[in-house]
């Protein structure tokens, strides 16, 4: 490894654009330099040979059809031309010494207007069925007064210094754009045929005086926090449903250790064939940024972010030729600042709000998440580096004792079904987690193929028609919701097999008779043990509105059998003649006992095809 730089030297007095890489407290860091070129979607990122690094914007999410404001950030593309490879120590010696000034900072949103934004979100959004969790950021803008190579290398030394723990830390610059930060967060990466995801949430905020064991003890014991990590394992394992045929697993929790802070996080590992860009438009972005279910998330964000994201919560995507073709390492796009050619730097950083918020805390926690890099921009004070928090046996057993609610099914080596002979049409209702159901049902020995309720058209030949959980008011009359009530309707009035699952469950549970209430208080992300049709399960729930018995064991149309909570008499489940319906996701990680329900459910209204005798 080469001990004098070739390439960084000469970086911070010109225009030659570059990216500068460390990963994962690596003893090295890589220097790479190149040509740019802007690529309109991820499918024209050039893969064919040479190294490149790809910027890509929060607005790109519009390539899977979801709502963004458009603020014309490029998806920029850097084609590597040469590069090398020093020692942490002599990249130091080599960057700037002193960190390139700042002043005039402000903040977009201030604290007490962002507090009500989140109460906003969280009775307005959450509390009406819009999804489980929402990020809102808010954004610190200054001015710098140096050229923007220089400033980004001067505040990448800073990072380098003070910063411990990241993902990546890292500086790129080109033509009108420069980005310098320490993410915690891999979105994504692919080696060989292997793929990764890295979910990342719930945060310890350290104190002045530095971590604690207490307080790392009342972090791991807080409910808040535990469930906003399950609720974005749940949407990751969405997309490795979609990217992986072998659904992906999970690996952990494990302890994210920062310099300011302390996260919790999961491992998510799969395999895949396809083309790596295609497994970056499957999974744009990260719930961790953005929020659950993912197209109503970003709906959310446009509603209550009155700008672009530009490249906040997008990916940074180095894409490394090998000799079978390309590996991926895709970091998110957080704890970076972002500075234009005209000396406006911004920093944004955003909160996860669930049913459980506390607007102050998440006021609090956006601050928090800014400050390491404010504090390499100058803007925040320096802080003394803190005293590395000990081992301690119990914060293991906490982060093992999570794992005991957890199925099992999203943890463990599957060995699939033999198979039905019988097909499986999934209707997605607007949320990604039909992905994992169908996956589910793949396991269980169907050829299951998924289809959005646009262009759902469930015939004779559909062995099985599963209707999905979306976000929403069963009771309203938008388009999505007209439509799933025909589709459903038409399925019973065929009288062939059909499932609904929450969402869905609720438009079903109308059209025979039922109530469909707002609950009192939302169930998201929460698990219940409870009873269907004699059979006890501890399910996870993600809903808003539940269908309500009124007594009753049979529904007023159709005769359904009604499993319901013997005090609220919420329905947890209907069944009938080739017709079952449940409340809880079953394909949640939040449901230990999800895949037997699952398989009790559909075992009793479809009929194997019949095995043929063999020819004598």
């Amino acid at each position: 490894m080469p001990s004098q730089p070739r390439l960084l030297s000469g970086l911070a007095s010109g225009d030659q654009p570059f990216a500068i890489i460390r990963r994962e407290d690596s003893p090295s860091i890589d220097v790479l330099i190149g040509t740019i070129i802007d690529v309109e979607s991820l499918a024209d990122i050039p893969l064919t040979g040479e190294e490149v690094v790809a910027l890509v914007p929060f607005r790109q999410v519009a390539e899977r059809g979801f709502t963004a404001h458009d603020d014309g950030a490029p998806l920029r593309c850097l084609i590597v031309r040469d590069s090398e490879t020093l020692a942490v120590d002599d990249a130091l010696a080599a960057l700037p010494q002193h960190p390139a000034d700042v002043s005039g900072v402000t903040i977009d949103i201030d604290d007490e207007t962002y507090a009500r934004t989140v109460q906003r979100v969280i009775d307005d959004e959450i509390g009406r069925g819009e999804g489980a969790n929402m990020v809102i950021r808010r954004d610190i803008t200054a001015r710098a007064s140096d050229e923007p190579a220089h400033a980004v290398l001067s505040w990448l030394r800073e990072l380098l210094v003070s910063e411990r723990g990241a993902y990546w830390t890292f500086a790129v610059h080109g033509p009108g754009i420069s980005l310098v930060g320490a993410t915690p967060e891999r979105h994504v990466s692919v080696t060989g045929d292997v793929v990764c995801m890295n979910p990342i949430s719930g945060t310890y905020r350290h104190p002045e005086s530095g971590p604690s064991v207490e307080g790392m003890l009342d972090f791991l014991a807080d409910v808040k926090e535990s469930e906003e990590l399950v609720m974005v394992v749940d949407e990751e394992l969405k997309m490795m449903s979609a990217v992986c045929p072998d659904g992906g697993r999970m690996r952990g929790p494990f302890l994210k250790r920062m310099s300011r802070l302390t996260h919790t996080e999961f491992l998510l590992e799969g395999t895949t064939t396809r083309d790596l860009r295609d497994v970056l438009r499957l999974t744009m972005f990260a719930p961790t940024v953005t929020g659950s279910p993912m197209q109503n998330a970003c709906r959310v964000i446009s509603r209550h972010e009155t700008t672009g994201r530009r490249y906040y919560s997008g990916v940074l995507a180095r894409f490394t030729p090998t000799p079978g073709g390309y590996d991926l390492d895709a970091p998110i796009l957080i704890r970076t600042a972002h500075l234009d050619d005209d000396g406006t730097v911004t920093v944004s950083a955003g909160a996860t709000l669930v049913r459980h918020s506390v607007p102050e805390n998440e006021v609090a926690e956006t601050r928090v998440k800014a400050s390491g890099v404010l504090s390499a921009l100058g803007v925040l004070p320096r802080r003394a580096p803190q005293r590395a928090l000990p081992d301690d046996p119990r914060f293991d057993e906490q982060l093992a004792a999570r794992n005991h609610h957890l199925a099992p099914f999203w943890r463990q080596p599957q060995q699939p079904r033999p198979r039905r002979g019988l097909s499986a049409l999934v209707v997605d209702a607007g949320d990604d987690f039909t992905r994992m159901l169908a996956h589910q049902l793949t396991y269980l020995g169907f050829d299951t193929r998924v289809v959005g309720w646009e262009h759902a058209g469930p015939t004779a030949d559909d062995d099985l028609v599963v209707f999905g959980p979306g976000p929403g008011d069963p009771r309203s009359t938008d388009q999505r919701i007209g439509r799933l009530r025909r589709l459903i309707s038409d399925r019973v009035s065929s009288g062939l097999p059909m499932l609904a699952v929450c969402l869905s469950h609720q438009i079903l549970s109308l059209m025979v008779g039922l109530d469909v209430e707002a609950l009192a208080a939302p169930r998201q992300g929460v698990q219940r043990a409870i009873n269907v049709f004699g059979t006890s399960a501890r399910i996870g729930f993600y809903n808003t509105f539940a269908a309500v018995s009124g007594g009753r064991d049979l529904t007023p149309r159709r005769g359904l059998e009604i499993s319901q909570d013997a005090e609220s008499g919420m329905v947890h489940a209907l069944r009938g003649t080739r017709i079952a319906s449940v409340q809880g996701h079953l394909e949640s990680v939040l449901s230990p006992d999800g895949i037997d329900l699952l398989d009790m459910l559909i075992s009793g209204i479809v009929v194997p095809e019949a095995t043929p005798l063999p020819t004598q």
